[in-house]
């Protein structure tokens, strides 16, 4: 076994493993991106993490996808969120709040992973980045998302015919 299977020095990069990484890579990628005001170029961007991090992030990795994606739609996945903010404006909103929110919508309009997977996963990103007890307010907007969309409806349906298969 090499030491780069046991840690990480200078001449190691690191391997996005699963899928919570990938998410925890985009929404890292998301608010970099965010702080720059989208004025960088987002291949410089991915750049300064593959170098300043060391990660090893292939240019048709998920993340970069993900982030990429989700940069360009940025004010569709916006206009998506502002209805669901009761006696909210967007603008009150925490940058990483809001970053979750479009990550999760995102993921919630792919209909690959079931809502409730993505819903865990955004209040766990919630909890270790956005202010405190944004995940309680994150979990109500995406259920809300979810419930409008009727994307519980199509949960069970994928349950009821994986289990009749």
């Amino acid at each position: 076994m090499s030491d780069c299977d046991t840690k990480c020095d200078e001449n190691c990069s690191y391997k996005i493993k699963s899928r919570r990484e990938t998410r925890s890579l985009a929404f890292h990628i998301l608010y970099a991106a965010d702080r720059f005001d989208y004025t960088i170029d987002f291949e410089e961007l991915i750049d300064v993490f593959r170098t300043g991090f060391n990660l090893e992030i292939p240019e048709d990795s998920d993340a970069i996808k993900m982030a990429k994606n989700i940069i360009e739609s940025r004010q569709e996945l916006d206009n998506q969120i502002k209805p669901l903010l009761k006696n909210w404006k967007i603008e009150r909103l925490g940058c990483c709040t809001l970053l979750i929110l479009r990550l999760a919508i995102w993921e919630l309009m792919q209909k690959e992973i079931a809502p409730s997977i993505i819903i865990n996963e955004a209040i766990e990103l919630a909890k270790g980045f956005a202010e405190k007890d944004a995940y309680k307010f994150i979990n109500g907007i995406l259920d809300e998302y979810c419930k409008i969309n009727k994307l519980y409806d199509q949960e069970k349906d994928k349950q009821v015919k994986t289990e009749e298969e």
